[in-house]
């Protein structure tokens, strides 16, 4: 191994801890940034934060029947998949920030 072959090494060492750095600090910016998701025509609306975690559920009173319980699970359902799908859209898009778009195996929040 030659003297060169250490310094580039070293510089990719560097960048690799930089970009740690960088993960840590959007993976706590992505816990306070939301999105919302509904279904149902608004009658379901979600709130996920960047780490896909349900923060709130709103569901409207219109659509409450006990008698269908199944129609209000699958609104629940598709409100939080949505919500969910776009939070992983948040963060795909800021690790392409990060990354310069290059997809490392790996490499998630």
């Amino acid at each position: 191994m030659s003297l060169e072959d250490g310094k580039g090494i070293l510089d990719i060492m560097k960048h690799a801890h930089k970009m740690r750095k960088e993960l840590q600090r959007i993976q706590k910016e992505l816990g306070n940034r939301t999105v919302e998701a509904t279904s149902g025509g608004g009658m379901v609306t979600v709130v996920v934060n960047g780490r896909q975690e349900l923060v709130s559920l709103k569901i409207e009173k219109d659509i409450v029947d006990p008698s269908d319980l199944e129609m209000i699970e699958n609104l629940i359902l598709a409100a939080v998949n949505e919500g969910i799908s776009k939070s992983q859209d948040m963060l795909k898009e800021e690790m392409a920030k990060i990354t310069g778009g290059i997809n490392i195996p790996g490499l998630t929040m």
